[in-house]
């Protein structure tokens, strides 16, 4: 038992000194394989690597991302914000609750949390914060909504949890829905009870109101993406096309909107975005595919079954099983970036959660549940440093102590979806 010790304190030490997180997982996972299987581990690791990349399905994740990328150069951000804040103009604390609506949106366009941020951020805080509202609502409101793009379809976190799990990237995104627009809700309506509690937060709109004509044309800047992403997830949803296919389809149809429509894209912007597409598209395979070696090595002296046999044996029910599992999630996530908890976690967990009798689909739909918390919670709280990036007025300090009620939200979602499994079930149920 000694030598699974040597192999995670190995992989803790080299990310304490820094060493890039694929790195981390390939070599500790080689060492491990090494005082397991000698020389054979040179045979074992390869072949681990470039096994779990050899998926189809896999190829969706650098089109989907490349599609969020060109969509995220057009200012569908920012003509998403003004649609919902012309909408929402009759409410208090509107601009908030728009920002929560226009953040969902945009997840359902780019997939990328810290893409949303930077795209309606940067907009909706100044505007919030020109019109009175709290610097705390404001910046609570974005960042916590920014990362409803990692659970509303299409999501790249569900289709690394399916690389990894073998569960279907399309039941992920089905399931995916019911959970993003329930939590869009609840920010919603928190939103909205807090400033009728504390109405100095968010002041009344006291401008002229917007017309029937002015919010009908405010709808001409977004209805192409949103055409484009609804065909995309029709395609994958009614069975005319896998995840792979209509993300070739979605990042074709992206370039067309971006150059033809918004004529936003030079040759030099571009390159820009294919380039940081690339870059982003090969650092999260590099990771699955090492965390592969890492995971196999996890196996291979059956540390899944370890830790599934120990915890069904201390007589706890499985719910609060689960609840342990899920506050260990969300601790995790503050360490660590949200890829790597997909990869390093699942592996371990999922023999556990099959043994509790609960089903992977769900566990994955919970997983980037907790990822959603994760991306808003220092230290590694991206969502935090991108609202910083596109908000310099904004104290990073500040930005934390505003999320941290938004935070509370998140979580008695989780608990609620965590307790109650059928509400996220029930829908891919339905349509399979």
């Amino acid at each position: 038992m000694i030598e699974p010790i040597i192999v995670v304190v190995s992989l803790l030490g080299l990310i304490g000194l820094g060493a890039p997180i694929f790195l981390a997982l390939g070599a500790s996972g080689l060492l491990g394989l090494y005082m397991a299987r000698g020389s054979l581990a040179f045979f074992f690791a390869p072949s681990s690597l470039f096994g779990q990349l050899n998926s189809f399905e896999l190829i969706a994740l650098p089109l989907f991302i490349l599609m969020g990328n060109i969509l995220g150069a057009t200012p569908v951000g920012r003509n998403l914000f003004r649609a919902a804040a012309l909408w929402l103009q009759w409410l208090r604390g509107g601009l908030a609750i728009a920002t929560v609506g226009a953040s969902a949106i945009f997840g359902a366009v780019s997939g990328v949390s810290v893409a949303g941020v930077a795209a309606v951020g940067s907009i909706a805080v100044p505007q919030m914060l020109d019109r009175g509202y709290s610097r705390t609502l404001a910046a609570g409101s974005v960042a916590s909504s920014g990362a409803l793009a990692m659970l509303i379809p299409p999501s790249v976190p569900f289709i690394i949890y399916g690389a990894v799990s073998g569960v279907s990237v399309g039941a992920l995104f089905i399931g995916g829905i019911v959970p993003g627009i329930a939590l869009a809700l609840a920010l919603s309506v928190y939103i909205y009870i807090r400033v009728r509690l504390n109405p100095e937060q968010a002041p009344q709109d006291t401008g002229p109101k917007a017309t029937t004509g002015e919010k009908i044309r405010s709808l001409g800047g977004i209805w192409h993406a949103l055409l484009l992403v609804f065909i995309v997830l029709g395609a994958i949803y009614s069975g005319l096309a896998t995840p792979s296919e209509a993300a070739a389809f979605g990042a074709a149809g992206a370039l067309f909107i971006a150059g033809a429509v918004f004529r936003v894209l030079t040759l030099k912007k571009t390159m820009e975005i294919f380039s940081s597409s690339l870059k982003v598209s090969g650092a999260i395979l590099l990771i699955i595919g090492c965390a592969r070696i890492f995971g196999d090595y996890l196996n291979l002296v059956r540390v899944p079954e370890n830790v599934s046999a120990a915890l069904t044996a201390t007589d706890l029910p499985g719910w609060a099983i689960l609840i342990i599992l899920m506050l260990a999630l969300v601790m995790l996530g503050m360490l660590v970036d949200a890829v790597s908890l997909i990869v390093v976690t699942t592996p371990i967990l999922l023999p556990l959660i099959e043994t509790l009798g609960y089903d992977p689909l769900w566990f994955g739909i919970i997983m980037v549940m907790n990822l959603e918390i994760a991306v808003v919670t220092p230290p590694v709280g991206l969502n935090l440093y991108a609202l910083k990036g596109v908000c310099p007025m904004l104290g990073i300090e500040e930005i934390i102590r505003s999320v941290v009620p938004f935070v509370f939200v998140q979580f008695a979602m989780l608990m609620l979806f965590v307790l109650v499994p059928e509400l996220s079930l029930w829908l891919p149920n339905l349509l399979q």
